[in-house]
Parts: structure tokens; C-alpha cells; sequence
């Protein structure tokens, strides 16, 4: 069973009914023991990250997603629930994350001439190969909205960037975790694959 960790934000119906679309049995829970008890878990997230933050703190989810990534149990994080994983964020001021990988959530400025946020479909191209993105060749298109992104300060994390202005770090890859900046239950064929590559590996495990 998969277990989408459910802390009052972010799309989870829609992540739920991309899992069964490729087969794979999901739950929408905010029970620390159902999470735990999970063969994997994903956390998705829609909104601000000190909200998020705070909704993870009271209803006492964060112990057992920092547990969970340090057993290498598999764990998939979404949009705002990739960016959690990280030390800080600058939106709002300074904002505490998870400190699970060292790195900061910085924004993208309209000054660049950008519109923000980031919004629509934009391509992957693959710094290293992962299970996660197996049958994902780079170049491939998925979608994003999104006004920050993750600056990591190990490299070797980097599975995909995707252009804007510049490079931003559009997912990161361990042996155990994979987590995107874009929405793969929005990104169609490519979405699903990877929701299917995650499943997967889940079951093997």
C-alpha cells in the first residue's frame, strides 16, 4: 500500500486516482502509524511552505517523514512536498523546512522578465538515470506551477533540470526517493510513467 500523507494541502485526490490508473493501490492518510506502516509514501503539496510546515507540525507528521526518508523506506514528493525536503525557503522571509537534504527554496523574479509563477508545460533534460525515470527519455515534456525551486547544495542528488531564464533543478534522486518539482498526476503519458516507475519500485521493496 502507498500511503499520500494528507496535511490539508495539495491535490490528493488526483494523486491517488493517477496511482490506481497504473494500478496501484494508494491511501489519502494523515495517520502517523498508517504512514509508517506504509511500503511507500508520497507527499504532495499545494501552497505556502510555512503553512504547509506548520499543518505538517500540528498534526505531528513530521517525525515520521524524517524517519521514513532515513530507513530509505520509498518516498515520493510533489511540488511543494519536494521543496519541504529542504533546509530553508526565502518565501515570506526565512522559513524552516525539513533539513532532510541541505539546500534552499529560492523564487523566480518577474524583473528577469519571467512570468511567475512558472506555469505550463516545460521539458526534463536528465542528469543522471534513476529507476524512477526509467522509459523517461530527456527531452520530454511535463507540467509545472510553481514560484520557487530548490537550489541543493550536493549536485549528485540532481536527477532532471528543466530550463526557465535559466537551469533550475526540476527533480533529485536517491536510491530510495525521487522527487519533482512538477506535477506527475497533471503530466499525462510521462506522469503516469513515472507514477508507475515509483509503484514499482514500491512493490519490489
Amino acid at each position: 500500500m502507498i500511503a499520500i500523507i494528507d496535511y490539508g494541502m495539495g491535490n490528493l485526490r488526483s494523486v491517488q486516482k493517477a496511482f490506481e490508473r497504473v494500478g496501484y493501490e494508494a491511501m489519502v492518510t494523515r495517520d502517523p502509524g498508517q504512514i509508517e506502516s506504509a511500503r511507500g509514501v508520497v507527499l504532495p503539496g499545494v501552497g505556502a511552505f510555512s503553512a504547509c510546515m506548520e499543518n505538517l507540525g500540528r498534526f505531528g507528521l513530521i517525525e515520521p517523514i524524517c524517519d521514513i526518508v532515513g530507513r530509505r523506506k520509498p518516498f515520493l514528493g510533489i511540488c511543494l512536498g519536494f521543496q519541504l525536503l529542504f533546509s530553508e525557503s526565502e518565501e515570506f522571509g526565512r522559513q524552516k523546512g525539513l533539513d532532510l537534504f541541505a539546500g534552499k527554496v529560492v523564487g523566480f523574479h518577474s524583473k528577469d522578465s519571467l512570468k511567475v509563477p512558472h506555469m505550463g508545460w516545460n521539458s526534463l533534460h536528465k542528469k543522471k538515470d534513476s529507476a524512477f525515470l526509467e522509459g523517461v527519455p530527456s527531452g520530454e515534456f511535463v507540467y509545472f506551477v510553481h514560484s520557487f525551486y530548490v537550489v541543493p547544495e550536493d549536485a549528485s542528488v540532481i536527477a532532471t533540470d528543466t530550463e526557465y531564464g535559466s537551469p533550475f533543478v526540476s527533480s533529485i534522486a536517491t536510491d530510495s526517493l525521487f522527487a519533482c518539482q512538477f506535477h506527475p498526476e497533471k503530466s499525462q503519458e510521462i506522469g503516469l510513467r513515472i507514477l508507475s516507475n515509483f509503484g514499482r519500485f514500491v512493490a519490489s521493496n
